[in-house]
């Protein structure tokens, strides 16, 4: 408890420092194979020393409340792992050895939690607890509808920042199932995810009804046209997407991820759709710099910390960092067996050396 207390205030101290991570881009493939694949980016404005977080199956886990009191206790079901944050034992991007994924984004402006009360808190966690419950109890998106309500998500508040974490859920399981779990006027609410696609705020269904805006778009190029015997020609390719939002918004991140993973080619199988979806991930990196928050005399940048791709066939989770762009994986079985029943980390930063190719000559 004195761990998590620490890296909860060491949290609270670097947020106040911060922008909001508000540019987190997730989107999902499925394999020819049935392999559902999904990944996203985790933006922020300053490093949150993230590493992958393993807890093996029978952890006893108990919620954090407002008031410091315990929350609801459990032992979690199945073995899971994915990255946490500042040395949290919570997961917020990972899966579970039943092929469920859960992934917390950002929520600000609309994210509302319930008051503590005797009722809450014996059902309650913070909101950044949330991930470790579902994955720790469920095997699958049907399983979740049925039970994402049954707990409390208290507005623990980070004091440096005097409020709590606004966030939102996206859940995948390995048959292709999804839905976005989202706090709105303090209950949960959940809505189908046929697409497999979320940024951030405002809610699930207004980017939904903001998609019909973009029905026009089309990744075939569009032909020439004659007026008055004069035929004017694309200059080059995309002209069927011309119209495209390439801002940074949530709204323009979720019409560019919708466009890109649904004319995505379907690769052969999990490991190939794996490396597609880094590829469609590039289009939503964050330089140092391109993304900029004024937040008293500091100006602060929001980047691209982390992106992050899972297996739900073949239970692999991979990332890669800032500081290194190669492709790590882990697989879930092996970190399991090797946790020994204990919660383990794995680090996730590291510096990618730059190789010298000069004389490797042919």
């Amino acid at each position: 408890m004195m761990i998590r207390r620490w890296a909860a205030a060491a949290l609270a101290a670097m947020i106040a420092l911060a922008p909001p991570a508000s540019a987190c881009t997730g989107l999902r493939l499925v394999a020819a194979d049935g392999a559902v694949v999904p990944g996203r980016t985790l933006e922020f404005g300053f490093d949150l020393q993230s590493n992958v977080v393993v807890i093996p199956k029978g952890t006893q886990i108990t919620g954090s409340t407002p008031d410091g009191a315990k929350g609801l206790s459990y032992t979690t079901r199945y073995g899971m792992l994915g990255a946490n944050a500042v040395g949290l034992p919570d997961i917020i991007d990972g899966i579970n050895d039943q092929g469920l994924y859960v992934g917390l984004f950002y929520f600000p402006g609309y994210a509302s939690y319930p008051e503590a009360s005797p009722e809450t808190i014996a059902r309650g966690m913070a909101p950044f607890e949330y991930g470790n419950w579902l994955l720790g109890n469920f095997a699958s998106v049907e399983e979740v509808k049925a039970n994402f309500d049954k707990v409390a998500l208290l507005p623990v508040v980070l004091d440096a920042i005097k409020q709590e974490p606004p966030v939102h859920f996206v859940v995948h399981d390995r048959n292709g199932n999804s839905v976005v779990i989202e706090p709105i006027d303090g209950k949960l609410v959940i809505h189908d995810n046929p697409l497999g696609v979320l940024t951030n705020s405002p809610t699930f269904d207004w980017h939904m009804t903001n998609l019909r805006n973009y029905i026009n778009l089309s990744v075939t190029n569009v032909p020439p046209v004659e007026l008055s015997d004069i035929k004017f020609a694309q200059f080059g390719e995309g002209t069927g997407l011309h119209g495209l939002p390439g801002d940074y918004t949530p709204p323009s991140r979720m019409v560019r991820a919708v466009v890109f993973s649904q004319s995505a080619p379907q690769s052969a199988t999990g490991p190939d759709a794996v490396l597609q979806a880094f590829h469609l991930l590039n289009a939503f990196d964050i330089p140092v710099g391109s993304v900029r928050e004024k937040n008293g005399n500091s100006v602060l940048p929001e980047y691209t910390l982390w992106t992050s791709v899972a297996d739900l066939k073949n239970l692999k989770w991979y990332f890669r960092t800032f500081a290194d762009q190669s492709i790590r994986s882990v697989d879930l079985a092996t970190a399991i067996a090797a946790a020994g029943g204990k919660i383990k980390t794995i680090t996730m930063e590291s510096k990618q050396p730059v190789e010298d190719v000069s004389k490797d000559l042919q």
